[in-house]
């Protein structure tokens, strides 16, 4: 894959234009190589206050807000057709910026172009109707209007998809928006400020970037009250801080946080080599690990556990870890060589604690440089250990053992977050019983996703959904309004 054209040294992007950044700049590194980039633009308090400045009079005064949702739709198509032109651009800036590998190409580039093309779709939901009104003496209306300014905080591990899901959603509600990225990956943020600005209609000021590191320009998107939503996904320790100072001024918020879910597998399945393949795609490789929704803890009936262990072992060696521009690689890098550091400890505080190290638990060396960790498989440690309970982030797969549905359910509910699962099983009546059972947002039975369904997560996964009809009003605000009969 040649270089991308989107790797590039930008200015912030504010007003439908672009400005040159007041607090210098600073390096994008290539995960995979460790090499330098590009120089990102960093702003500080003074840049951010101008952006959500720029959202606030294109919602109060510009034609977005006000423009019919048939015009809304039009330019989202515009960013639809333009995202899918550009596959090969964007595929390229994801190898280089994030560490995609081809067999992700769909999660982190094409599948983000169709995201914008449904968010066409859902801008046309009738925003006003009829409702039945208990007590009502007349007719109820129940009307949904947008929210104002959004502020959409996004993480380093799917960048692409993260953005572009958050400023389909804002803008097909009527919305304007102020996208900072992860300054980890400021150049998806940027490169899709640039086909905005070069491939569609979308008028100045309901789009604006900033890529700032500094915590006070940051904090600016959840304490100004010009903001009235923060869209927020990261970390649920982050996602707290955000909480926190949303609250200052009583901020609509939506927060998708960490995960530790779990795959739960009945004692009757069928184990596939395509199940197993999946299992450890699903529960480790994806990503490097790096994903929110990785099944990371795999329940097994203490009877198949051995049989299960010894065949997945073997599919993680087999895993081509490097380079996400080599051909043949299916596993990329870390994220940093710091990130790095805090995998291999995860590793080690298991050893530590007990458990087995089936396979990996090391660096990946490579040629190149980088940062990567061998796809690993720990066995022999309790569900309330350190490494079943926090959030890895990383290609480490933790299997427990259960004897009967009822352990297995509650080893799958024994976590602080609540975001993601699956139930594998014959039965798929007994599937989904165990599936109503677990406390999480979303279950997968036999692999059937739930597709443009609400996502999101319980307890400490997060606050609010986003997807479909649900996720679209989660940008806007209902209003009942009486009418005389």
């Amino acid at each position: 894959m040649a270089a991308s054209s989107l790797v590039d040294s930008y200015d912030l992007f504010i007003d439908g234009g672009w400005v040159a950044p007041d607090s210098g700049r600073y390096d994008v590194t290539n995960p995979a190589t460790e090499t330098v980039i590009a120089a990102a633009p960093d702003a500080g308090t003074a840049q951010v206050e101008q952006a959500i400045a720029a959202a606030r009079t294109a919602f109060d005064s510009g034609p977005w807000a006000t423009a019919a949702p048939e015009e809304r739709a039009r330019c989202l198509r515009q960013l639809s057709d333009a995202l899918l032109a550009r596959g090969d651009e964007i595929y390229a800036l994801a190898q280089t910026e994030w560490g995609c590998t081809a067999n992700e190409r769909l999660i982190h580039v094409d599948g983000p172009a169709f995201m914008v093309g449904h968010a066409a779709e859902l801008a046309l939901e009738p925003a006003e109707a009829p409702m039945d009104a208990w007590g009502a003496a007349g007719t109820t209306l129940l009307r949904y209007e947008p929210l104002g300014v959004v502020a959409a905080m996004t993480p380093w591990n799917f960048p692409h998809t993260l953005n572009v899901m958050k400023l389909g959603a804002a803008l097909a509600a009527g919305n304007t928006l102020v996208l900072k990225p992860s300054p980890l990956t400021p150049l998806a943020g940027l490169a899709l400020a640039r086909i905005i600005l070069e491939d569609t209609d979308i008028p100045p000021g309901v789009v604006n970037v900033v890529t700032p590191t500094g915590l006070d320009a940051s904090r600016m998107l959840t304490l100004d009250p010009r903001v009235d939503m923060v869209s927020f996904t990261g970390s649920s320790s982050v996602g707290r801080d955000v909480m926190a100072g949303a609250a200052t001024t009583m901020k609509r918020i939506l927060l998708e946080c960490g995960g530790k879910s779990a795959c739960v597998l009945l004692d009757d399945v069928e184990l596939t080599d395509e199940l197993l393949e999946r299992l450890l795609f699903e529960g480790c490789t994806l990503h490097a690990g790096q994903a929110c929704i990785l099944n990371s803890r795999l329940v097994v009936p203490d009877a198949l556990h051995d049989e299960v262990v010894d065949r997945l072992a073997e599919l993680a060696r087999a895993v081509t870890v490097g380079d996400p521009t080599d051909d043949g690689v299916t596993m990329g890098p870390l994220i940093t060589r710091q990130h790095l550091e805090r995998v291999e400890g995860f590793v080690r505080r298991a050893e530590s604690d007990g458990a087995k190290v089936v396979t990996g638990g090391v660096r990946h060396e490579s040629p190149s440089g980088g940062s990567y960790f061998e796809p690993t498989i720990l066995t022999d440690t309790s569900a309330d250990s350190y490494i079943a309970q926090e959030e890895v982030f990383g290609p480490v797969l933790t299997v427990l053992r259960y004897r009967g549905d009822d352990e297995a359910v509650a080893i799958a509910n024994d976590s602080a977050y609540g975001l993601g699962g699956a139930v594998w099983g014959t039965d798929v009546d007994r599937a989904l019983g165990v599936a109503r059972r677990i406390r999480t947002g979303q279950v997968s039975i036999n692999g059937t996703i739930p597709g443009d369904a609400p996502f999101g997560g319980f307890k400490q996964s997060g606050i609010g959904r986003e997807g479909g009809v649900m996720g679209l009003r989660a940008y806007m605000e209902p209003k009942a309004i009486g009418v005389p009969a």
